[in-house]
């Protein structure tokens, strides 16, 4: 290969390894070219499927910036699946083809610059492919979507049901906050009342006493003079009372002498 060949060579594989989404190395000994048509087919637009030379590869990923994910992974046979599309669709048209052609062996591969292992190639492989994974997505917000119309057709039901029952709240304490004053007010009545009569008990006391006592005191003269009066005329009457008694004694004494 001439020096410009080679140089254009290890350009447009720089710029493969830059454009792409990963890099697959396999070894291909053994395949046909019917085979190897066959391959590029089931890859389809994920991925193309190039045979490369090990030398320009080395200087393709250095330039690109992955030789150290690359470089042990280059001899024997090369051959480069440049994942341009799903990887996991990529994967697992070569790992599905290397089943049914053990001649094609998987030996490695770098993806978003980080290298992968035959085994991690297998488990990426495992996983649903980007379609898959949209269509769930798309199931989940379509469900979650529906859920959001549903709870938000039921906010006026489940807000009439609120008012309903805030209403019936309502109206069933009213009875019981205009009783319970009534019941309240009945012992301060109470408690009025009997203040009130021990008040004016106390107060018909503190002025009867004092009319009394003038009572008392009036009537001390009076009852004074009244005896006083009463003795002359007590005295009198004993005196007439004694006389008329005498005389009658003088009688009779006359009647003894005859």
């Amino acid at each position: 290969m001439a020096r410009a060949e080679k140089v254009a060579a290890v350009a447009e594989l720089t710029e493969r390894f830059q454009t792409s989404a990963g890099a697959v190395l396999t070894e291909y000994r053994g395949l046909t070219v019917a085979q190897l048509g066959e391959l590029r087919l089931a890859l389809g637009d994920n991925a193309t499927f190039a045979v490369v030379k090990n030398t320009l590869t080395k200087l393709a990923a250095s330039e690109a910036g992955i030789a150290d994910e690359l470089s042990g992974l280059l001899s024997g046979p090369s051959a480069i699946a440049f994942v341009r599309g799903d990887v996991v669709v990529a994967a697992k048209g070569l790992r599905d083809f290397s089943r049914a052609n053990p001649f094609l062996v998987i030996k490695g591969g770098v993806l978003e610059g980080k290298s992968m292992t035959p085994d991690e190639i297998g488990k990426l492989a495992d996983l649903e492919s980007r379609d898959v994974l949209l269509a769930r997505l798309a199931g989940a917000m379509k469900a979650s979507i529906s859920g959001a119309a549903a709870t938000m057709a039921a906010l006026p039901v489940q807000m009439a049901r609120l008012l309903a029952a805030l209403q019936v709240k309502l109206e069933e304490a009213a009875p019981a906050q205009d009783t319970a004053p009534a019941v309240d007010a009945a012992p301060a009545d109470a408690a009025a009342s009997t203040e009130a009569a021990a008040s004016t008990e106390a107060a018909a006391s503190t002025e009867a006493a004092p009319a009394e006592a003038a009572a008392s005191t009036e009537a001390a003269p009076a009852e004074a003079a009244a005896s006083t009066e009463a003795a002359p005329a007590e005295a009198t009457a004993s005196t007439e009372a004694a006389a008329p008694g005498g005389d009658a004694a003088a009688p009779g004494g006359d009647a003894g002498e005859g």
